[in-house]
């Protein structure tokens, strides 16, 4: 062993008496000639290629250095051994990361891409403008001659759309209204926006769960749709218009919307939007995979309707005669929204300035609606919003009481199926009897509603009788009312008959 050891030092001495000759020489630069030579006929014979994805581009970020630190964050949190650890502003989630020097295997359309992260010093800077870290960190990409392209740009593009997705989705939602008077603010940012933390979600919203099911499936048709969109040259959008009695759920459907797909909600105030020119600017400021909402529509605003046109004065003064305010009925027209701005708001030219979003309207009166304004390509989905079934009123149970499915077999909850249809009672109402009585016995507070819904029922009856008594009495006194004439009729020509046979008589 101690030959071996004697023998490899001699080797090393001789192989470094050699270097020290050859630097002595050869000049400096044809060292890095010929080490350049080298390298480039190591990558002659090498199967692979590498691409260095640096965290600075000059002076500037390079976004796809971010990119590709998200994208990884999903795969080092299970592959890698030793993990970095971060978490962005707004973001309600960890991200890992690749510590330095640490490797990970991704593959992509059956082709391996190889990732590793190199963190160095770096050197010291001169006097700038914008001081850069002191680290410099990058990304190497390895992956196969032959598989380069197959991988990119489409795995590169990939990269991007995944990590867009990751970020949006460990962003914090924000629930936007736009300004008062629509007016745009200094940055130039018509909306404000405070954090979204509705926890509405469809497990817990008081619905039937077939109709629950076929929503969460039409929501996940139009997010996965934009190949479909595209084909057919259609704006990637969709309209759904909830309509049905105050306190059925319209404002958690939308909340449970927004949670199920990471959207953000726009509610937009049609009140303090002046000209339909307004209508547009805040139409254009809203961003993708969002939800633009219009609470009760119909008492809104007082839309101008598109079929009525008021007549033009007879004689009208010249232009240069005109007050220069114009008139009031002229200035009013020209701070009002009409119709037709709201159309073109949800389908016309202007709509399609963004992709992936959707248009929720909602109002307690369908009826009051303008048809154009409801029709198929502006309001898609119409969702009437119904009394409490007992489907919702398990689901009611459930989130307040905790109320167990094995449960739900007693004669309680065969009395609550029979009396909470004809009760007509909406899920806001039944939330509001749970929670005066979420504090007692299950059981105990499940007959508490029973016997609310019972009473209301009682109600409801007393009040049917009420109007059917008050019906027939009006009735009533409208055939008294008829007859009543005929019999003044009838006396007064017997009276005129009478005088004219005395009048006979003397003569």
């Amino acid at each position: 062993m101690k030959e071996a050891w004697t023998s490899l030092a001699s080797i090393m001495g001789v192989f470094a008496f050699f270097q020290s000759i050859l630097r002595a020489v050869f000049a400096p630069e044809l060292w890095f000639a010929a080490a350049k030579l080298f390298h480039r006929l190591f990558r002659c014979f090498s199967t692979y290629c590498y691409f260095d994805i640096t965290e600075m581009d000059g002076v500037n970020t390079n976004e796809l250095y971010h990119a590709v630190q998200l994208y990884l964050s999903r795969s080092a949190s299970m592959a890698a051994s030793r993990l970095s650890l971060s978490r962005g502003l707004n973001s309600s989630a960890f991200t890992f990361g690749l510590a330095n020097n640490d490797r990970l295997v991704d593959s992509f359309r059956g082709a391996s891409a190889t990732w590793e992260h190199a963190v160095t010093q770096r050197q010291s800077q001169t006097i700038s403008w914008r001081p850069l870290p002191e680290e410099k960190r990058s990304f190497t990409l390895r992956i196969k001659k032959k598989d380069k392209p197959l991988l990119l740009p489409a795995y590169l593009d990939h990269i991007m759309e995944t990590a867009t997705e990751i970020r949006r989705r460990n962003q914090d939602r924000l629930l936007y209204t736009n300004s008062r008077g629509g007016s745009i603010e200094s940055r130039g940012f018509p909306w404000e926006s405070v954090p979204f933390k509705h926890p509405s979600t469809f497990d817990t919203l008081a619905m039937d769960p077939a109709r629950k099911e076929l929503i969460m499936a039409d929501l996940n048709d139009f997010a996965q749709g934009k190949a479909f969109y595209e084909k057919t040259g259609r704006a990637w959008k969709r309209g759904y218009l909830l309509y049905g009695p105050p306190g059925t759920g319209k404002s958690s459907m939308i909340a449970a919307m927004a949670n199920y797909l990471g959207y953000d909600i726009y509610d937009l105030e049609l009140t303090e939007v002046h000209t339909n020119s307004e209508l547009r600017k805040l139409l254009m400021k809203t961003t993708s995979k969002s939800i633009i909402v219009i609470e009760d529509i119909d008492c809104s605003v007082n839309l101008t309707n598109r079929s009525s046109k008021k007549p033009a004065p007879p004689c009208e003064p010249p232009s240069d005669l005109r007050p220069a305010g114009g008139t009031e009925d002229g200035g009013a027209a020209a701070r009002t929204i009409t119709l037709s701005g709201l159309l073109n708001f949800t389908d016309g030219l202007w709509s399609c300035c963004g992709s992936e979003r959707i248009f929720v309207f909602t109002t307690n009166h369908i009826e009051k609606l303008d048809p154009a304004l409801v029709r198929s390509g502006r309001m898609d989905m119409h969702m009437f919003m119904s009394y409490c079934s007992f489907q919702a009123l398990k689901i009611l149970m459930k989130n307040y009481l905790g109320w167990e499915d094995d449960e739900q077999s007693d004669e309680l909850m065969r009395e609550l199926a029979e009396v909470v249809d004809e009760a007509e009672i909406t899920p806001a109402d039944v939330s509001e009897i749970l929670i005066k009585n979420r504090r007692r016995e299950r059981r105990e507070a499940a007959a508490e509603l029973l016997e609310a819904l019972k009473a209301r029922v009682e109600r409801r009856k007393e009040r049917k009788r009420s109007l059917s008594e008050q019906v027939v009495e009006e009735e009533e006194q409208e055939k008294r009312a008829l007859e009543s004439p005929k019999e003044s009729t009838g006396q007064l020509m017997h009276s005129c008959n009478a005088k004219e046979d005395k009048g006979a008589e003397e003569d």
